[in-house]
């Protein structure tokens, strides 16, 4: 899912092929060993030794997913070596958030994982609200930031990897085998829905009624982030699904008109379309947790109640801790020291890398 799944979902660029897969796995190899060291020293610090096993590594490739959702957002706008830097310090953030709430809100730590959607895209639309120019000024700049059936190809490839195996993802910490079973299923639910409701939606979105493979790829994954944090514990398959229906009907809708918005009026340019994909399911996730604690009939509702609080107040931390890291590492990312692409340059492989084939002989 990290390796190949993500870097071919935003290989949609048709002149930025080389660098949405590369850098994907320049920046995942990175953060995997940075979140091997963060995380052991944060969370499974005993004796004086930083405790490696499958489990930690496991859970430091999960902890990427927030930085890769952030290079979204970036994407064909900064270079390697800022996206590095940015890798570094959005893991050490995301692993503080995941210290903090499982330890001070006793959040339990699967349901903390799935914080990596919402801090990932909130991260990333900071910085790019700071760092990147929204609108790029003459038509051959905006044909560079369009897609072609081939690269649209390699990001469906990539999208179907993510949609089969996003189960998984889901339910991989859940320790107790009916939950993890129940993680499973629900998971699958929610994202059949979230499909079915993209090719609806886009279609009926359309000026002619035809689809559109950017609200499919996109919004067929809404599903399994918009049950992450409560997969494990719903009981009937009607909730899953209306949950699905649900991020299926908000990332069309997001695609169609808050990316826009986000670009002309708050000037946030979001090459990927992470907002809708990720963050907005993400919220909505999260707010659907805490309605689910509320209507849980094994505890007392005072009990439930105090629960649901603590999800709420666990859910605003993240996106306070990932807007304020934003500011600050987008302010860091303006210094002209990194030598970052001018706008000219966005969307482009030539930029970064060597094309024999296209060399002129002299």
């Amino acid at each position: 899912m990290i390796f190949l799944g993500c870097g071919f979902l935003f290989a949609f660029l048709r002149r930025y092929g080389f660098s949405s897969i590369a850098f994907n796995l320049l920046i995942a190899a990175v953060g995997v060993q940075w979140a091997v060291i963060v995380n052991g020293l944060l969370l499974n610090f005993q004796d004086g030794f930083v405790q490696i096993n499958l489990m930690s590594v496991v859970t430091a490739t999960m902890s990427i997913v927030s930085v890769l959702i952030s290079a979204g957002v970036l994407l064909g706008k900064v270079n390697p070596v800022q996206l590095i830097f940015m890798t570094i310090v959005e893991v050490t953030a995301m692993a503080t958030n995941r210290w903090i709430v499982t330890e001070f809100l006793r959040i339990d730590s699967h349901v903390a994982m799935m914080n990596v959607h919402i801090f990932g895209a909130y991260f990333g639309l900071t910085i790019a609200w700071l760092h990147t120019q929204p609108i790029l000024a003459t038509e051959i700049k905006r044909s560079k930031e369009r897609s072609e059936p081939v690269s649209d190809l390699f990001s469906m490839i990539g999208a179907l990897f993510l949609w089969m195996f996003f189960p998984s993802f889901n339910s991989m910490l859940v320790q107790n085998i009916a939950e993890k079973k129940n993680a499973v299923y629900n998971t699958y639910f929610a994202l059949a829905v979230s499909a079915v409701t993209a090719f609806s939606m886009s279609a009926m979105t359309s000026k002619n009624g035809k689809l559109n493979m950017n609200h499919i790829r996109n919004a067929a994954l809404a599903g399994g982030v918009i049950i992450s944090f409560s997969a494990y514990m719903i009981q009937f398959p009607w909730i899953a699904m209306t949950l699905g229906l649900l991020a299926g009907i908000v990332s069309v809708h997001g695609l169609n008109y808050i990316q826009t918005c986000l670009n002309s009026v708050f000037e946030m340019h979001d090459t990927c379309g992470v907002h809708a994909t990720f963050g907005l399911p993400g919220i909505l996730g999260g707010a659907a947790h805490a309605i689910l604690l509320l209507t849980s009939p094994w505890e007392d509702f005072t009990t439930l109640g105090y629960h649901a609080l603590v999800h709420v107040g666990a859910l605003c931390f993240t996106l306070f801790l990932s807007i304020g890291v934003g500011l600050i590492t987008g302010i860091i990312l303006k210094f002209k020291w990194w030598r970052a692409p001018q706008d000219w340059k966005y969307f482009d492989d030539q930029a970064y890398w060597e094309f024999p084939h296209l060399a002129r002989k002299l």
